[in-house]
């Protein structure tokens, strides 16, 4: 009888130390439940419209993607936009609100293509984004007859050469070539950025007259800016139009390569960096100067990539270098253009194709993806890119789906435009992302508390420690 106390009394407290035991675990699981570092891997202008020679489908809907639907199956999905359904986003816009910023911080388009491109800008310079284009005189003005023309690098190094910095009024106006035919013209000398574009974006139609903004009209700085940059764009056609290069391009039934068209200008604004708005080590792995120029603008750190014709092995390059940089960095954005570089094709098939290939990158890395609990892996977009009529980018939302330890798990099937929109996270938005990022990694901060001077959005902050002094 006593030995049977003694062993009931054994068991007892071993059920009890395991009961705590669990406990601790529990805790201790708790306490890790979410994931502690972002990847978010953005598939550029993957949303679309529905195509006849599709099913009726979107070509995101028509790919076979097995890899993007598991991880549909494994999170929690919905649609993004980053301002508000209809409204057509370029990537920069659409990349500037996912990060946490207002549109009334950006700087301008151009700004940031010169800052990707390395080109030294003061604060008070002023960048348009620009090119070189075919033209034609009709009842005085010019019309647009073809986009960057085809043109060899020696064509191209002589058309450069063609064209001279202009001086007036105190300003100084030059181009700079960052690739090819494209590059920015350089104001500097105080210019404004509120003046209108001159690029039509369609092939016959004219050039548009340089005039302040309506909000800036009464600016003599806008006024001069839009005077002086029309007299070195005529001054720029004027040179071209009797080229050597053009007349040699025109006798071999060429376009000529004979005028600028600028659009979207930008001058550098004040901004919280990245770090110091969020409270996390932001990194950018992506190919193109926009994406570096926002990087550097944000204090992003960033990685050059090149695409290559091979956009399934450039992915999963990508995903790996995120995944040796995890260590070092809480949010990595990984990127690729290939999606919306394919609908600029306005080839629904193709971009059908594309698709399919990333889908194939992705499945190459994605069980490592998920093994790490420390992730929390981000699949979306930043904007529609409409595989057919006069758009650039349109309106609809794209696809998300966040998959990670603690994220609730809905019922969706496929990635997609569609299915995704039935989803758990429902409808997000640009100022929705980064809080919610936040709170997905464990560091939303209760609204009310004040631990940091400024009222910053993530927990904890950058403490000062209590001092007996």
């Amino acid at each position: 009888m006593i030995l049977y106390c003694k062993i009931s009394t054994i068991c007892f407290y071993w059920r009890t130390y395991i009961k705590f035991e669990n406990y601790i675990s529990d805790l201790f699981q708790y306490n890790r439940l979410m994931p502690s570092k972002c990847i978010l891997i953005l598939l550029d202008g993957l949303g679309d419209r529905a195509y006849v020679n599709l099913g009726g489908k979107t070509p995101l809907q028509a790919a076979e993607t097995p890899n993007l639907d598991r991880l549909a199956r494994l999170g929690g999905n919905g649609l993004f936009h980053g301002k508000r359904q209809g409204l057509a986003l370029p990537s920069e816009n659409a990349h500037f609100a996912l990060f946490g910023y207002r549109q009334e911080e950006f700087p301008g388009r151009g700004i940031l293509e010169a800052l990707g491109a390395g080109i030294p800008v003061r604060p008070d310079d002023v960048a348009f984004l620009a090119h070189f284009v075919s033209v034609a005189e009709k009842n005085n003005t010019l019309i647009l007859r073809k986009d960057r023309p085809k043109a060899t690098t020696e064509e191209i190094d002589q058309i450069l050469k063609g064209i001279t910095i202009h001086k007036a009024d105190g300003l100084k106006v030059y181009f700079v070539q960052t690739h090819g035919l494209d590059g920015v013209v350089l104001m500097k000398g105080g210019a404004s950025p509120h003046v209108t574009d001159s690029d039509p974006l369609q092939e016959g139609m004219p050039f548009i007259e340089i005039q302040p903004l309506d909000s800036n009209r009464e600016d003599l700085k806008a006024q001069t800016t839009s005077r002086i940059l029309k007299e070195f764009l005529r001054d720029c056609y004027s040179r071209l139009k009797c080229h050597q290069v053009n007349l040699k391009r025109q006798m071999e039934k060429k376009f000529p390569i004979n005028a600028l068209a600028t659009h979207r200008p930008g001058r550098l604004k004040k901004v919280d960096h990245f770090y110091q708005r969020w409270g996390l080590r932001g990194l950018s792995i992506s190919s193109g100067l926009i994406f570096w120029g926002l990087s550097t603008f944000l204090g992003i750190e960033f990685l050059k990539q090149h695409d290559s014709l091979d956009p399934d092995k450039d992915l999963a390059d990508r995903i790996r270098l995120a995944l040796s940089n995890v260590r070092d960095f809480d949010f990595i954005h990984v990127h690729t253009k290939t999606p919306d570089s394919a609908a600029h094709t306005k080839n629904p098939r193709l971009k059908r194709d594309v698709i399919e290939s990333l889908d194939r990158g992705l499945g190459s890395v994605l069980n490592t993806l998920l093994e790490d609990p420390e992730l929390l892996l981000v699949i979306t977009s930043d904007h529609s890119t409409p595989s057919a009529g006069p758009l650039i980018h349109s309106g609809e939302p794209v696809p998300i789906t966040i998959v990670g330890q603690g994220i609730r798990r809905d019922d969706v099937e496929r990635f997609d435009e569609i299915n995704c929109a039935g989803g758990a996270l429902g409808f997000v938005t640009g100022s929705d992302f980064m809080p919610m990022i936040l709170d997905f990694l464990d560091r939303a901060k209760l609204r009310g508390l004040m631990d940091t001077p400024e009222d910053q959005a993530y927990w904890p902050g950058h403490r000062t420690p209590f001092s007996l002094e």
